[in-house]
């Protein structure tokens, strides 16, 4: 991973590297890590992260097709709201 520094700017290119880190899963990694997983805890994990993925696309799949009420957008304060 490759994060290039502008105008000496450190602590941006710091926020770069982190928020890289952060949507590649790195950093979710590196926690799971830190201390020994039992084989029992390590699939039930997975096996609720499959389930999270699965219940996600199905709701997805029923927003796509009408069934469901799409999100509703979240209000940030101090930005403007999208057009």
């Amino acid at each position: 991973m490759q994060v290039l520094v502008r105008d000496n700017n450190v602590d941006q290119a710091l926020k770069v590297l982190k928020k890289k880190m952060q949507r590649e899963g790195i950093i979710r990694e590196m926690k799971r890590r830190r201390a020994y997983e039992k084989p029992s805890e390590q699939r039930a994990r997975e096996k609720a992260e499959a389930i999270r993925r699965a219940r996600k696309l199905a709701r997805k799949m029923m927003q796509r097709e009408g069934l469901l009420p799409a999100p509703k957008p979240r209000v940030v304060p101090g930005r403007p709201a999208r057009p």
